[in-house]
């Protein structure tokens, strides 16, 4: 027995690998950027194109996906130590979500963005369960 199984959940685990497949997630996007960067000529340091809105669009997907990454994480982990398996299929509802996102993005149209908007889902549901197990610890509920 691991110090861990004593712990966390046993199905922490999933979690876990949600958590680790996500990682995966911003390396692909983070290759599409680096992708567009050769295809368009947008040259480091140059985070945007005056002139290539299409490189605007993977940059911005992105860079979303970035500024979200804290939040998911926190509740990604935080609801899975009570709700492990809940927590582990709105994480990776999140994930596939960014992906839609993603290349909604890369249309050229970024209303197309809107696409992988039932990631909000994800996120509202693993923010549901962390504050339902905050209102459990502190005996609220």
């Amino acid at each position: 027995m691991t110090v861990l199984s004593t712990l966390l959940p046993k199905d922490y685990g999933y979690v876990m690998l949600v958590g680790a497949s996500s990682v995966f997630m911003l390396a692909f996007l983070g290759g599409k950027v680096g992708s567009a960067r050769k295809r368009y000529g947008v040259e480091y340091p140059t985070m945007y194109s005056d002139t290539v809105p299409e490189f605007n669009c993977v940059q911005r997907a992105h860079g979303n996906t970035l500024e979200n990454y804290p939040q998911f994480l926190m509740l990604l982990f935080l609801s899975g130590i009570e709700h492990p398996r809940a927590a582990a299929g709105l994480g990776g509802l999140w994930i596939l979500s960014r992906f839609s996102y993603a290349y909604g993005y890369y249309s050229g149209d970024p209303k197309k963005r809107m696409r992988g908007a039932y990631g909000y889902i994800g996120m509202i549901g693993m923010l549901a369960l962390v504050v339902r197990s905050s209102l459990r610890l502190l005996e609220v509920v």
